[in-house]
């Protein structure tokens, strides 16, 4: 009986702790389950619903089914933003991959000072993006900016118009943006780079293999992890670009870097159409969960193939 009673009060300890637990767990998670609810999930259902309506806020919703995401493809405007936003997340995704891991292979030393340049490399991430966008307007001002000067100086006559040019604006857009994140990815691969084993490197060297070799057979293979998780953080900043097209160019010059976000903002805060903004909202949302599919379907086979 005692072995009995014993056992039986092991277990309900046990079951307590267990209890106590998992309650400590949920504690932990509440927060953060209240924040997606309130401020992720509730929005998303929300946009999802009015999407079927018409609204401008001065008269009644209007039920109109599927006219707001009809009207999608009759859109001109619509079809052009897809496409910038296309163009500004092709253009964008692979320079900022390569110029990240170039930088981050060059600064994943020990040499003295390493820590200045890294954080300087960082630093662009965390300053004002609206203070970026504005020093970067600057220098790229088709008269008076330092580019088009130093062009000019380089014998250019008709150096690019940039932000004033249709065909240079989302050139610009990008270039600008690539340099702003970076120093951001760059540290996500320098993480990478310094969680593979040296052993492996001195093997390889040991072996005979070269600088590209070791980097073609043993660091590509072994940051396949990070650079798919760069690649999909990247592909999702493309296509919610807004803030640095609002502040360097508002779309313009016409629509030559109108994106998905940006007439979203447009279509719901400067014609009121609210309907319809969420039915460019809904179509988004789509894209980039079609996108990231595919991307973690590629990785998979990737993997599978390495």
């Amino acid at each position: 009986m005692n072995i009995n009673n014993s056992i039986s009060n092991l277990k309900g300890m046990l079951s307590s702790r267990r209890r106590d637990n998992t309650f400590k767990a949920y504690a932990f998670l509440l927060p953060n389950f209240l924040g997606f609810f309130i401020f992720s999930l509730i929005p998303l259902v929300s946009a999802f619903l009015l999407s079927f309506i018409k609204w401008d806020t001065a008269n009644p919703m209007v039920f109109v089914g599927l006219n707001n995401y009809a009207k999608l493809f009759r859109d001109e405007s619509f079809m052009i933003s897809f496409w910038n936003t296309i163009y500004y997340t092709v253009g964008t995704v692979p320079l900022t991959m390569a110029f990240s891991l170039v930088v981050a292979l060059a600064l994943n030393t020990r040499i003295k000072g390493i820590g200045f340049f890294r954080t300087a490399f960082f630093f662009p991430y965390i300053v004002s993006l609206v203070a970026i966008a504005i020093v970067w307007n600057n220098l790229f001002h088709p008269t008076m900016g330092p580019i088009n000067s130093f062009l000019m100086s380089m014998g250019i006559e008709n150096p690019p118009g940039w932000t004033a040019s249709v065909e240079w604006a989302m050139p610009a857009v990008i270039f600008a943006s690539v340099w702003r994140q970076m120093g951001y990815f760059m540290v996500i691969y320098l993480a990478g780079l310094q969680g593979i084993p040296r052993e492996l490197y001195e093997a390889a060297t040991v072996d005979g293999a070269n600088a590209w070799q070791r980097f073609k057979t043993i660091t590509l293979p072994m940051l396949t992890p990070t650079t798919f998780f760069v690649s999909v953080m990247l592909v999702i900043n493309g296509f919610k670009i807004f803030d640095l097209i609002m502040v360097m160019t508002e779309g313009g010059p016409g629509r030559a870097t109108n994106v998905l976000v940006y007439y979203i903002y447009y279509a719901a805060f400067l014609q009121f159409d609210f309907g319809y903004a969420s039915a460019i909202s809904m179509v988004l949302l789509v894209l980039v969960l079609t996108v990231t599919i595919i991307q973690f379907r590629a990785e998979q086979k990737w993997v599978n193939y390495m």
